[in-house]
């Protein structure tokens, strides 16, 4: 078997982690910090917005069982791809939307995914998720680590803060 990673952040990690953890073909789900100037950042360093990095989940998967598209289309279904600078009720750089790809082929299968979710005429507004290239990934303290599981009371507070409603009126009228 020979596994591949994907990185997305859209948001709090912590909602990012539970859409792909459950997912066949998928290995791990490691939420971190990525995107940014300083090696090893802190939580708080993060939080703070000094430090470049956005929260991001990095996913090992099996290609033979999900496909790296399949995985970009989750990534959709998770996030606000109009809202440039936060997700639902998190703002800040620190959670701005950014897919980044470790490959020619990744990028070409998310540029592809953007410009279909673009034309889909599903938001009035244009899509601002970026794609970059990926860039080192530091992994976020341990109480952060499957945080959907380790604290099913509070993440689901984080997701009733917006982002349920959204794929309700988005994705799930398609």
């Amino acid at each position: 078997m020979s596994l591949e990673t994907a990185i997305f952040a859209g948001g709090c990690f912590w909602c990012m982690v539970q859409p792909f953890d459950t997912y066949p073909g998928i290995e791990k789900v490691e939420s971190g910090y990525t995107g940014g100037h300083v090696a090893n950042p802190s939580y708080e360093q993060v939080k703070s917005g000094t430090t470049g990095h956005t929260e991001a989940v990095r996913i090992t998967f099996d290609p033979a069982v999900v496909s790296y598209d399949d995985l970009v289309t989750i990534y959709w279904h998770q996030t606000d791809p109009t809202d440039a600078m936060g997700q639902f009720q998190d703002r800040g750089d620190n959670y701005r939307p950014v897919i980044f790809v470790r490959n020619e082929e990744q990028r070409r299968i998310a540029t592809a995914s953007k410009k279909r979710l673009a034309e889909s005429g599903l938001f009035d507004e244009p899509i601002v998720t970026k794609i970059q290239d990926a860039q080192p990934f530091y992994l976020a303290e341990d109480y952060h680590q499957q945080f959907y599981r380790k604290h099913p009371e509070r993440f689901a507070a984080e997701e009733a803060g917006g982002r349920e409603q959204f794929k309700q009126e988005h994705w799930d009228k398609k």
